[in-house]
C-alpha cells in the first residue's frame, strides 16, 4: 500500500466559524493535527484547504495544502477533489481522510485505520463507551460491529446516532477517521446520498447501503474532537 493523509479543512463551521485557524496554546488547531499526521509517518499529508487563509497556515509551518472548492458537499468530495489534483497520476492506492478538528488525535491511532483496512473498501476506527450518557446521546456515532476473536477488528454492519445493539453488552463510539482504497473513494463520491444516511445524517451509511465493505479498528479512546467553544477549551486545557 502507499498510503496518502488529506486532511479536509474550511472555515464555515456552524458551531464554531473559523475553526482550523483556533488559536492552541500559540499554534492555530489545522496545524496540530497536519504534525500528528506527519508523525504518524504513513506517507504525504496534504490539507484539502476551502480558504487561503488555512492553506498558508500550513504552508508557513512546512506543510503542504491545495485549494479546493468552498462548495463541495462533504469532507470526502473535499478529499477527492484534493487527491485528483495532488496525485493525478494515480501513484496513492489508499487515502486517509482525517477530520481536521482533533488536535490531539494519537498518530498510532491513523496508522490503525490503514491497518484495518486488507481486502476491504474502507476502514474506521471505534472506541468503546464509558459514560452511560454517551450511549443515548444522539451526537455520540454508535457503530454496531461484528467483532473477530481479538475484539480488536471487525466489519462494520451499521452505523446510528440511536443506541445500538439492543441488549446487555459493550456500545462503540465511532471515530471518525478513515481510510479508503482510491478506487472505493472514487465510487463513493459518485454515489447519490442514500435513504439511511439522510435519515441518520451519516455520510458512512451511504457505502453500507451500496454494499461497499467497511472494517473497523477498536482503539482504546476517543479523540478529543473541537466541534464547539466548549470543546476548544477543553483542546487548549489539554494542550497547555
Amino acid at each position: 500500500m502507499n498510503p496518502i493523509v488529506l486532511i479536509p479543512a474550511r472555515m464555515a463551521s456552524t458551531r464554531l466559524p473559523g475553526k482550523p485557524l483556533a488559536d492552541i496554546a500559540g499554534i492555530p488547531m489545522i496545524v496540530r493535527v497536519w504534525r500528528q499526521a506527519v508523525a504518524a509517518g504513513l506517507g504525504p499529508v496534504v490539507v484539502a484547504a476551502a480558504e487561503r487563509e488555512i492553506a498558508e497556515a500550513i504552508e508557513a509551518a512546512g506543510g503542504k495544502a491545495v485549494m479546493t472548492a468552498p462548495d463541495l458537499p462533504s469532507g470526502s468530495d473535499r478529499i477527492f477533489a484534493a487527491l485528483e489534483a495532488v496525485d493525478p497520476q494515480g501513484a496513492h492506492d489508499v487515502v486517509v481522510n482525517l477530520q481536521g478538528d482533533l488536535p490531539a488525535i494519537d498518530p498510532s491511532a491513523i496508522r490503525a485505520s490503514v491497518e484495518a483496512l486488507g481486502s476491504a473498501d474502507i476502514a474506521t476506527l471505534a472506541a468503546e463507551i464509558g459514560d452511560a450518557a454517551d450511549a443515548g446521546n444522539p451526537n455520540v456515532t454508535k457503530a454496531v460491529v461484528a467483532w473477530d476473536a481479538s475484539g480488536r477488528l471487525g466489519r462494520a454492519l451499521y452505523f446510528t446516532r440511536a443506541r445500538a445493539p439492543h441488549g446487555e453488552g459493550p456500545l462503540f463510539h465511532h471515530v471518525g477517521i478513515y481510510a479508503f482504497r482510491r478506487e472505493a473513494l472514487r465510487r463513493f463520491v459518485a454515489l447519490a446520498p442514500s435513504p439511511l444516511e439522510k435519515r441518520e445524517k451519516l455520510e458512512q451509511l451511504r457505502a453500507l447501503e451500496a454494499g461497499m465493505t467497511i472494517m473497523v479498528a477498536r482503539v482504546d479512546e476517543v479523540p478529543l474532537s473541537v466541534d464547539t467553544p466548549e470543546d476548544l477549551e477543553r483542546a487548549r486545557a489539554w494542550c497547555r
